[in-house]
């Protein structure tokens, strides 16, 4: 790090030609802030993914406030600003189709003004991923501050979480399990606090993986959004960002191939979701970091869960940061991974760990006495996918694992709608749901359908997994053994768009083997009657996305959005 300070970057707006830095102080001015706001100070802007919109992030007002009061406290100058917000469970067709545009905007709302650093307030998936990304392609000091899971969901007695338990209260409503009266009564039980999933969702996922990434204060992940200690988190980041501009730590610094490899290994310890596999390779595309859908099979898929949380085990992340949060985990990990790699508070893992004691051994259990062993995210390959597709084996049913089966094919979520609950179709619990039309390109955006509903007949006969196969994703707080992120996908013509009911399937996840039983000159001569979708739009947003989205193993991000642009803009407005 650097020992003097460097030259501030606001300086060109509030301190260069007398006449620009009259009309850019004074129109800020309006707001109330005094000359010596501009006197040399550091301006931090703080990115903030607020909105009634998503219910996620609806008290990051208050959080930016707590920050505000940490850069001034630090010296600094923060100024707030806004950016498209992504909330999950409400957006359609899928807040990922949108997480690059989100990503594009805070780059942009960076270059354009005159920050020195930034902190990204962020919580509901894709608001960690798309503000990171815009961030990373500036290359500014840069902090990350996580708005925290809700509370633990309360029914009846038991804890309930959300997502996971979603999942699992409808099908018990279509068996007949659960009356509509009891799941109405569940539905006010489970958000009972700010903050986002309580699981070990994308969420969750995200904000320890920012954390292993060496972005955010250590130990911050797990404390929940209810928590005062949140808000003292939220403060100390204030504080710490105007350090971080003095001493010019940018995430170029920060976020090395040995930091990638890291979150990688803590992803497969936590169990979390599959959603970080298509995250963190955009992510590395935008620093310029080798990493490939290989890595995470190479390093990630052979170490043991040790975080008993839904949706691979009981606990939620409320007990997870009781028991400890994340740094337990890095010190049980600490023998495979890069505990000397630099953090944003200027110290590394192995100093921000050391001595962090576990108190509750059911919900982080040691190393040598995993919940689980061997069953970090895989990656299977053959003609079904050539570029790769990923399964979740902690989450999945273990005698379905290697699995031989008949397809069921839908063509698009309409045709899975419309007949998964036909008492007529022809499946039965051994048969391979297949489901085209999911993919980046195809949906369009990759939405969260991948874990496909049981169909009635069977759910009424007690079947509750069966191996399912699309391009598309699903949420990290959902469990089974689904087949995801097939690739390439289906709308451009990848090998799933050829599959025909009665098609057999062989999964064998222990042997990275995901075949389907067709000739190659079946496959030929289906390929050359395939016909592609028509275009989903012919204008916006959306027609630059499909032109410009990256495959599943890339990342999808868009093509021309790879590497940096920085932070230099040298024209002057007047």
């Amino acid at each position: 790090m650097s020992k003097k300070s460097p030259e501030l970057r606001s300086k060109d707006w509030f301190g260069g030609d007398p006449k620009t830095s009259f009309i850019h102080r004074s129109w800020m001015k309006i707001e109330g802030i005094p000359d010596h706001e501009f006197n040399g100070k550091p301006v931090v802007g703080i990115c903030n993914t607020w909105s009634e919109l998503t219910p996620c992030n609806a008290h990051f007002r208050e959080l930016a406030e707590m920050v505000k009061r940490g850069v001034y406290e630090a010296g600094g100058f923060p100024v707030e600003f806004p950016v498209m917000s992504l909330g999950e469970p409400i957006m359609r067709p899928t807040t990922m189709l949108f997480r690059n545009l989100v990503s594009m905007d805070v780059e942009e709302s960076i270059r354009a003004n005159p920050m020195d650093g930034v902190v990204l307030l962020v919580g509901c998936d894709k608001t960690t991923p798309s503000t990171m990304m815009g961030a990373i392609s500036c290359d500014l000091p840069t902090i990350v501050v996580s708005g925290g899971p809700m509370l633990n969901g309360k029914f009846r007695g038991q804890d309930i979480g959300s997502g996971t338990d979603v999942w699992r209260f409808s099908e018990d409503l279509r068996a007949g399990k659960m009356t509509s009266e009891e799941f109405s009564a569940a539905e006010a039980c489970m958000s009972r606090s700010a903050g986002h999933c309580m699981t070990m969702g994308t969420a969750s996922t995200m904000a320890c993986m920012v954390e292993a990434l060496g972005m955010t204060l250590s130990g911050g992940a797990a404390i929940p959004a209810a928590d005062s200690r949140r808000k003292a988190l939220a403060q100390i980041a204030g504080n710490r960002i105007v350090e971080m501009i003095r001493e010019d730590l940018r995430p170029s610094q920060i976020l090395t191939k040995q930091a990638f490899e890291n979150a990688i290994m803590i992803n497969a310890a936590v169990g979390g979701s599959t959603n970080l596999v298509v995250h963190l390779l955009a992510l590395a595309g935008r620093a310029g970091i080798d990493i490939t859908l290989d890595d995470f099979d190479r390093i990630g898929s052979k170490l043991p869960l040790l975080v008993n949380l839904m949706p691979s085990g009981k606990y939620l992340m409320e007990d997870f940061y009781y028991a400890g949060g994340l740094p337990v985990v890095i010190q049980e990990l600490k023998h495979l991974l890069h505990m000397d790699v630099i953090t944003v508070n200027g110290r590394t893992h192995a100093d921000n760990t050391a001595g962090t004691p576990c108190y509750n051994r059911d919900v982080i259990a040691p190393f040598d006495a995993p919940i689980q062993k061997e069953v970090g995210i895989a990656v299977v390959r053959g003609n079904l996918a050539v570029d790769g597709a990923i399964i979740k084996p902690s989450a999945a049913t273990p005698a379905l694992l290697q699995h031989r089966g008949r397809a069921v094919v839908f063509e698009d979520i309409e045709d899975l709608h419309a007949r998964i609950d036909d008492p007529d179709l022809d499946v039965d619990e051994s048969c391979v749901l297949v489901l085209k039309g999911a993919g980046p390109k195809g949906y369009p955006g990759m939405a969260e359908v991948g874990n496909m509903p049981m169909p009635q007949k069977l759910v009424e006969a007690g079947v509750r997994d069966m191996v399912r196969i699309s391009d598309g994703r699903m949420s990290g707080t959902a469990y089974g053994t689904v087949v995801l992120h097939t690739s390439p996908e289906s709308a451009i013509g990848g090998t799933l768009a050829l599959v025909q009911n009665g098609d057999m399937i062989e999964l064998d996840v222990a042997g990275r083997r995901l075949h389907l039983e067709v000739s190659d000159e079946e496959l030929a001569r289906r390929r050359a009657a395939w016909t592609p979708p028509a275009p989903h739009d012919t204008r916006g947003y959306v027609k630059m996305y499909v032109d410009h989205v990256q495959q599943a193993h890339l990342g999808v991000d868009l093509d021309f959005l790879q590497g940096k642009s920085g932070a230099i803009v040298t024209r002057e407005a007047h």
